[in-house]
């Protein structure tokens, strides 16, 4: 059994990346040799928190302790959005509150979602499909124990009080099996105005903003559309956007649990009356006071300068920004693709 002084050396190192994740995670984009040191440091330390699991789960018929360990799906809060969204923003002031982890995009939903939904419909009418119709009260319990079985590894000491947030970007495909999957689960809809969403992504994707360097990958830099073809990447995007704010709807609307619709505007607006909100909706007890230090921490302002503006992870934080920087033929674009979803939620 770990002991003690064991179970405090794992804390205090999870403590500690977590403090320098910010940090280095800055320094990391500028600077190759960096992020490489970052992710080792990363993976010696899961290396030592899977060892320790394994000795806790072999203990753990007679071991109090480790019997209670483990996820409770009813405690995991999903975020499914689209990516510049305030994903990033949402998660680091739920981060704050107590007995509260986080599961850094997984990409559960594009392990399955994208999968299930180019199947043919002849494939979902098998039984010998893997995702087949006849067989899916099987599948979807396979998909909940890989779910429940993954955030174990990721998170080998959560205790059920714990809430596991677990922020889920680009990958909404799969949000309406992961939700039928795990129906007792909470979830937040998070969504932004698909054309400030555009321009923050066209944004990003230009030769020497973040996201363009963050990319190792030579064939996508060339193939990037941002600088050569704006008008044809920001077509690509609001497909994009329309195809997983569609299955975050759908995933939303069938979702009988505790469940919370969020615009990112209204959480620009009102942060902290919107946060309160979501832990209403959400059934969760917490301090106003926790949540407002929460709230204050993570706040625009809080941002150093030299971090915001254009071709900057953290661009501008204003809604409506798209006037500026779309032309008329890109808002034209985006309108028309999203124009369902732009009447449902934003007329």
């Amino acid at each position: 059994m770990p002991t003690p002084k064991y179970r405090k050396a794992l804390w205090t190192g999870r403590d500690v990346i977590r403090r320098l994740e910010r940090p280095v995670r800055r320094v990391a984009k500028q600077s190759p040799v960096i992020r490489k040191a970052r992710n080792e440091l990363v993976e010696r330390y899961h290396k030592v928190l899977l060892k320790g699991a394994g000795v806790r789960n072999r203990l753990a018929g007679s071991d109090p302790l480790a019997r209670a360990s483990g996820v409770n799906p009813e405690n995991m809060i999903w975020i499914f959005c689209t990516s510049r969204s305030g994903s990033t923003w949402l998660r680091s002031m739920m981060a704050e509150l107590g007995e509260h982890k986080v599961w850094e995009e997984p990409g559960i939903g594009r392990l399955f979602g994208d999968f299930y939904r180019k199947a043919q419909k002849r494939e979902l009418a098998s039984p010998n499909f893997i995702m087949g119709n006849p067989t899916r009260q099987g599948w979807i319990r396979l998909i909940r124990n890989f779910i429940l079985g993954g955030a174990r590894y990721a998170h080998p000491f959560l205790h059920p009080e714990h809430y596991l947030v677990i922020k889920e970007p680009d990958s909404a495909g799969g949000a309406p099996l992961i939700m039928e999957a795990l129906p007792e689960s909470r979830m937040i809809f998070l969504i932004r105005d698909p054309r400030d969403f555009a321009a923050s992504a066209l944004d990003a994707a230009r030769k020497g903003s973040w996201m363009y360097e963050a990319m190792n990958k030579a064939v996508w830099k060339e193939k990037s559309l941002a600088d050569r073809k704006p008008d044809n990447f920001v077509r690509a995007r609001a497909n994009s956007y329309l195809q997983q704010i569609g299955s975050i709807k759908d995933a939303y609307n069938a979702h009988q649990g505790r469940k919370v619709l969020v615009r990112y505007e209204e959480l620009r607006a009102d942060t902290l009356g919107t946060m309160k909100r979501i832990y209403s909706a959400l059934e969760i007890p917490v301090e106003e006071e926790i949540l407002a230090r929460a709230v204050e921490r993570h706040s625009w302002e809080s941002i150093p300068k030299k971090e915001k503006g254009e071709g900057k992870f953290y661009r501008k934080g204003t809604p409506g920004g798209w006037r500026e920087d779309l032309t008329l033929d890109q808002v034209q674009i985006v309108e028309d693709i999203t124009a369902p979803l732009l009447e449902e939620f934003y007329s």
